[in-house]
């Protein structure tokens, strides 16, 4: 919601690319959320409600603080710009947890290659469209995104090998505890079978 406060015509001109991606962003990301909470109960809905409301009201509170306080188009980008950076660098820096259980696991199974160069290429389109416009504001929270989605795939090609090794490793060993619960199974219906017998004769 900070990036549609930042393409409005009051505060940026000329942003209409903007405008539109986040107002289809937003309707997507709302989708998810009713369906999160159609399906959620107890502490879990409320949490996410408080959530929700929450950001709705510091967007408002910072639209309404700078529309009125701010009153030139540069104070008003350069202010909800700098706020913008910041959550967007904290968006692509979230997959950093991630990427430290990568290395600790040497196993990239909850990493998903797809999403690592979906936001690469995401990161790279907007720092493309960034350095057109030369707008500092978009091109270095996408530049860090950039980064980090590098360093994911390089992660993945890594640890690759490793994770197939792994979960080999895995499904043989499930492989395993299977048959010897058969090979158990089989054992106490013999024993069944022979008292049953004891008893008929």
């Amino acid at each position: 919601m900070m990036w549609l406060l930042y393409g409005l015509p009051a505060v940026t001109p000329h942003n209409m690319l903007i405008i539109t991606i986040n107002v289809i962003g937003i309707t997507i990301e709302l989708h998810y959320i009713a369906l999160f909470l159609a399906y959620s109960v107890g502490a879990a809905r409320r949490r996410v409600l408080l959530i929700l409301v929450a950001e709705v009201a510091f967007v408002a509170a910072v639209a309404e603080l700078v529309l009125n306080l701010a009153h030139t188009h540069t104070h008003r980008s350069m202010v909800v710009g700098i706020l913008c950076v910041f959550f967007e660098a904290g968006m692509y820096a979230a997959p950093l947890s991630v990427m430290k259980m990568v290395i600790q696991t040497k196993s990239v199974e909850y990493m998903p290659l797809f999403l690592s160069l979906a936001s690469l290429a995401c990161g790279i389109s907007w720092t493309a469209y960034a350095l057109i416009k030369f707008d500092i504001y978009i091109t270095i929270p996408n530049v860090l995104g950039v980064m980090f989605a590098v360093g994911q795939v390089i992660l993945y090609a890594i640890y690759y090998k490793s994770t197939q090794k792994i979960l080999e490793a895995r499904k043989g060993k499930a492989n395993q505890i299977s048959m010897a619960e058969v090979v158990i199974d089989g054992k106490n219906g013999n024993a069944t079978c022979s008292g049953a017998g004891n008893g008929h004769y």
